[in-house]
């Protein structure tokens, strides 16, 4: 039977998130294996892995809130924004203190313009912005707006200044970063970066890479999480087998009058299996299945 559900792993330094992709497609013996929210190769910490039919809710997972914990490293700044890049400039940080870079973080919460690395995987005309920018092409991409929900000073040991930081879908770590060392002034870079939490999903539950071949192996999947499971973050909507049935078929289901527009629910029958995500429709009061998965 196929696999279907959400891991959390521990993703190590120096690998990509598609590394870890295939090597759970490897260990499986499945194709459908996808990811939601890519870390850098730097990084480490919580990569959801998505097996089979949970690949279609990377959307509900992207959009949960995500816990770093940061090093940036201050004096030097790098054309990747982080440690594995080529130093673009180097001012002596030994004056910044402490108290002015308290000072500066706080134009760094809220919801603000931050502009992607150009050395990132955003789009630029059909192409991810790093190739072109790895052939020399002078990118500068346009701000978007994200959310950065809080920042923590969690330590100051010059040139290195650990942060914790909460924010939204979005949100580059290293442009954040960047953007400080430029704020105080001498210039700063990722030098370490730890995601320790994608909404409900802790790096303390998450499995390292070496319990992977005995967790995908046909006795050992306990530490999977179901459809259900992973989108305990979403209100459910229990649907009786009649219910089942024409869902399944695409038809909508009659909701009350008093449920708010674009509500979203997760539709379970029995025994907690996943049925649909439904969305009640702006011009009636109707759930209208939105996604729909197969049974077992």
């Amino acid at each position: 039977m196929a696999l279907t559900g959400v891991l959390n792993l521990n993703k190590p330094p120096d690998e990509t998130s598609f590394a870890m992709v295939s090597l759970a497609r490897r260990l499986s013996g499945q194709k459908r294996v996808g990811h939601a929210g890519t870390l850098d190769p730097l990084a480490t910490g919580v990569l959801l892995l998505l097996f089979g039919q949970a690949t279609r809710i990377s959307e509900y997972l992207l959009n949960l809130p995500k816990t770093y914990l940061v090093t940036v490293s201050l004096g030097v700044s790098t054309n990747t924004y982080d440690a594995h890049g080529s130093p673009t400039s180097e001012v002596d940080p030994s004056s910044v203190t402490e108290a002015a870079i308290r000072s500066a973080l706080l134009e760094f919460v809220g919801e603000i313009e931050q502009v992607p690395p150009a050395h990132s995987a955003v789009k630029v005309a059909g192409q991810p912005a790093y190739k072109l920018a790895r052939r020399g092409s002078e990118l500068r991409l346009p701000p978007r707006r994200v959310s950065i929900y809080g920042i923590e000073l969690r330590s100051y040991e010059p040139p290195d200044v650990m942060l914790e930081v909460q924010c939204g879908r979005g949100v580059y770590i290293r442009s954040l970063a960047h953007d400080l060392g430029q704020r105080i002034g001498c210039g700063g870079h990722v030098s370490a970066l730890v995601r320790t939490r994608i909404g409900h999903f802790p790096l303390e539950d998450a499995v390292i890479v070496e319990e992977l071949p005995n967790v995908l192996s046909d006795v050992g999947r306990g530490r999977i999480q179901t459809i259900p499971q992973a989108l305990r973050h979403l209100p459910r909507l229990e649907v009786t087998p009649l219910e089942v049935e024409r869902l399944r078929r695409g038809l909508a289901l009659p909701a009350a009058s008093s449920s708010e527009p674009d509500a979203i629910r997760l539709a379970v029958g029995q025994d907690e299996e996943a049925v649909a995500i439904v969305r009640i429709q702006a011009d009636s009061a109707a759930w209208m299945p939105q996604k729909v998965f197969a049974s077992g």
